[in-house]
C-alpha cells in the first residue's frame, strides 16, 4: 500500500532528520511509530502526505502509494490524492471554527462528492451524538480531537495518518476511539500509521516501529513487538 525507499530529509540548516529510510506498509495494517522527540516522527507523516518534500536521494521515487510515486504528481494531482485517499488526524485538530461539528465531519464527503449521511454515524461513533449543530468553540480539546478523528475516517480513506491522536483524550475515550480506528482500518482494508508517545495507544496497533537515531545522523526503523515496550 505504502512504500518508503531510501527516504531522507534535512532541516533548512542542513542537519539531517531522516536518512535513507526504507519500509513497506501493507493494506489492513495498523502501525504505531514511537521514538524520542526530535527524531522525525511528525516530519515523516508530513513527507508521506506530500505536505513536505524529501531530499534528493538514492531513489528518484522515495514515497509510493499503491505504486504511484508522490514525486511524480503535480500540485493538483497530489491534492486530489490526499483528498480522496488519505485521512489526517493532526495534533492541532485543524477543526474549522465557522462550521458546525456535523459540517466539519462531512467536509471530506462533500469534497469527494459522496453521500453525507455517514457524517452523523461517525459523530455518534466518537461519542458526540446529538451535538452536530454545535460549533468548535463549544468543545473541549478532547472533544475537538474526537471530531478530527471522525472527519479523518468518514470517507473511508485508504491511508490514515495520525499524529498523537489520543494526546487530548482521557484513557477510556482514547481506548474507544482507537478501537474505532482499528475497526475502520480492518473493515475498509486501509492502512493506518499512528505516531504516539503513549505505550497504551501503541499496544492497540498490529505492529510497533521505533524510529531512532543511530549515531548522530542516521535514522532507521527498528521492528518491535508491543510486549517489549516498557
Amino acid at each position: 500500500m505504502l512504500e518508503l525507499r531510501h527516504l531522507s530529509k534535512s532541516y533548512a540548516t542542513g542537519r539531517p532528520v531522516l536518512a535513507n529510510l526504507s519500509h513497506r506498509f501493507g493494506a489492513g495494517e495498523f502501525v504505531a511509530i514511537m521514538g524520542d522527540s526530535g527524531v522525525g516522527k511528525s516530519t515523516l507523516l508530513n513527507l508521506i502526505a506530500g505536505l513536505d518534500a524529501p531530499d534528493p536521494g538514492l531513489d528518484a521515487s522515495p514515497i509510493l502509494i499503491d505504486g504511484v510515486a508522490m514525486s511524480g504528481l503535480d500540485d493538483d494531482a497530489a491534492t486530489r490524492l490526499r483528498r480522496e485517499r488519505m485521512g489526517f488526524i493532526f495534533q492541532a485538530f485543524h477543526v474549522l471554527p465557522h462550521l458546525t461539528l456535523l459540517q466539519n465531519i462531512a467536509l471530506p464527503l462533500l469534497l469527494n462528492g459522496l453521500p453525507q449521511a455517514r457524517a452523523a454515524e461517525m459523530l455518534a461513533a466518537v461519542g458526540l451524538a446529538g451535538r452536530g449543530d454545535d460549533f468548535p468553540r463549544q468543545l473541549s480539546g478532547g472533544e475537538m480531537q474526537r471530531v478530527a478523528i471522525a472527519r479523518a475516517l468518514v470517507h473511508r480513506p485508504a491511508l490514515v495518518l495520525a499524529d498523537e491522536p489520543t494526546g487530548n483524550l482521557d484513557p477510556d475515550t482514547a481506548h474507544g476511539v482507537l478501537c474505532l480506528l482499528r475497526d475502520e482500518i480492518k473493515a475498509n482494508g486501509s492502512c493506518a500509521i499512528m505516531v504516539t508517545h503513549s505505550h497504551a495507544a501503541a499496544e492497540m496497533a498490529d505492529h510497533i516501529l521505533v524510529l531512532s537515531k543511530v549515531g548522530l545522523q542516521k535514522t532507521t526503523f527498528v521492528n518491535r513487538v508491543a510486549q517489549t515496550i516498557s
